[in-house]
């Protein structure tokens, strides 16, 4: 049986997503996720989702963030942005981090099934109107750079260099993560090989450049 995960933290969008995946697909089984912790926790319980459809902005995501977390820790998992954020600048970047997809906000129930059906079989699908100017952009580097060493963090990784972008010391976030602080330093020492920075503040600066600004406005 197919199987679908909705993350949005706004309760009415989510059964929206619902009702128009329950109408495409009779016989999917449908999660929901309100926050980023949520959705790690549904994919861990059933690592065979076949498609998330996710928010950008949500508890625990901010803008390109949330994605580069769930491409690199589930690469196999196809994913399905559906934002607000429906700039052909912003759609690029959001393909260039790996997802299949782009359904805006404002979409019809009938678009919102024909892009699930058309991802689920393998494709990818973005809104009819916005598709020309987002194929006249070129791929950015930067983008496909940052995603390829973001997927290189574990999910507790992940969670650290979150904390320690936000400026937590390394005792905060070990209270916070409920681990070890020498734990931390661990985690910290890997992030920053793994990512290519020398200390706390590059690290964050990274994790900083995936953030949006308001929908309508680029960040």
């Amino acid at each position: 049986m197919t199987s679908l995960l909705i993350a949005d933290d706004h309760p009415l969008f989510r059964a929206a997503l619902r009702l128009a995946a329950s109408e495409s697909l009779p016989e999917c089984e449908l999660k929901e996720a309100a926050d980023l912790a949520a959705v790690f926790d549904a994919l861990q319980a059933a690592p065979d989702i076949d498609l998330v459809l996710l928010d950008l902005h949500m508890p625990g995501s901010h803008g390109l963030s949330g994605l580069a977390a769930l491409r690199g820790q589930y690469p196999g998992v196809a994913v399905l942005v559906v934002s607000a954020h429906d700039e052909p600048q912003v759609i690029r970047r959001v393909l260039d981090h790996g997802a299949a997809g782009f359904i805006p906000k404002s979409a019809s129930p009938g678009e919102i099934g024909e892009a699930i059906q058309q991802v689920l079989n393998g494709g990818h699908w973005l809104p009819p109107h916005l598709a020309e100017a987002v194929a006249a952009l070129p791929a950015d580097r930067t983008d496909t750079d940052l995603a390829s060493r973001l997927a290189r963090l574990t999910e507790q990784q992940y969670r650290v260099l979150t904390l320690l972008a936000q400026g937590m010391l390394n005792k905060q976030i070990a209270d916070r993560l409920n681990i070890q602080e020498r734990t931390v330093k661990a985690h910290v020492t890997a992030i920053f090989e793994k990512l290519k920075v020398r200390n706390r503040t590059q690290a964050g600066m990274l994790l900083k450049s995936l953030e949006l600004g308001e929908p309508g406005r680029l960040a």
